[in-house]
């Protein structure tokens, strides 16, 4: 089975037209003609994830978050991306990313993360076609009302977060949840006209908070916890497919944020 094999797959799977003009999804680094011997999952290509490809003998990392985000001008050994750049090259590594592609799927990052939360009759927040397959966000329901409170120290159990930054309490109650992976300030307004009793989301600034308006509660849940579910889904993606090589899901915490 060879590179080019996955990487046709993935396409078929999580259409890489879909993502936005911004992104850079999709084949990034490799020889499409290399067998693949292996796929590590991760949500960003870090110095120890290719270190841990390379212990394994593996030789394709897929991830959420592109490597190549925006133009390269060198690729040097002397500082972190041209390194890592350098090393996968050196080792014939191949790497694949779907970023905004599959944030916009249903079934996608914001799928993934609200059957952890239990949420159900979901729906895109902002929908980009007429079936509502495909667009940014979600919304749907808990099986009852929680205590706002209650239900916070629930999201921070499941998605193993130390803290959580909130708006003020606005709601006693929360049933109705809208959720956003990663950066989804720009789905504040949606989330407030789909009369959602709270916005999970992440990379908030303070003054996103006045957004709130009194009439929801906003809740920063962490950008690399909001999306964490993204690498079982595509390591499912992947298992589910192909037989001939094994897809494993990295060991390393591969976020760039440390709670202190």
């Amino acid at each position: 089975m060879k590179i080019a094999d996955v990487v046709s797959y993935l396409n078929e799977r999580f259409h890489p037209e879909y993502q936005e003009d911004y992104d850079n999804s999709g084949f990034l680094v490799g020889n499409a003609d290399s067998e693949c011997r292996g796929v590590l999952v991760a949500l960003d290509v870090t110095p120890q994830v290719i270190d841990e490809a390379l212990s394994l003998h593996f030789n394709m990392i897929v991830t959420h978050h592109p490597l190549i985000f925006s133009g390269v001008k060198r690729i040097t050994a002397d500082t972190m991306l041209g390194g890592m750049l350098y090393k996968l090259i050196a080792n014939d590594i191949a790497v694949y990313a779907a970023h905004t592609n599959l944030d916009n799927l249903k079934d996608g990052v914001n799928g993934a993360l609200a059957a952890k939360l239990h949420l159900s009759d979901c729906r895109i927040l902002r929908a980009m076609d007429a079936e509502g397959n495909l667009g940014a966000g979600m919304v749907g329901h808990l099986p009852q009302p929680l205590p706002l409170d209650d239900f916070l120290l629930q999201v921070k159990q499941t998605l193993g977060l130390s803290v959580v930054r909130t708006s003020l309490p606005c709601r006693r109650q929360v049933q109705t949840v809208a959720i956003c992976g990663g950066s989804g300030a720009f789905l504040i307004g949606d989330a407030i006209r789909a009369q959602a009793d709270i916005f999970l989301t992440a990379d908030l600034k303070y003054h996103d908070f006045q957004k709130a308006e009194q009439c929801i509660v906003i809740a920063d849940i962490g950008h690399y916890e909001s999306e964490q579910y993204a690498k079982d889904l595509i390591c499912s993606v992947i298992s589910q497919k192909f037989s001939t090589f094994a897809c494993r899901i990295s060991k390393s915490t591969n976020s760039y944020i440390r709670y202190f």
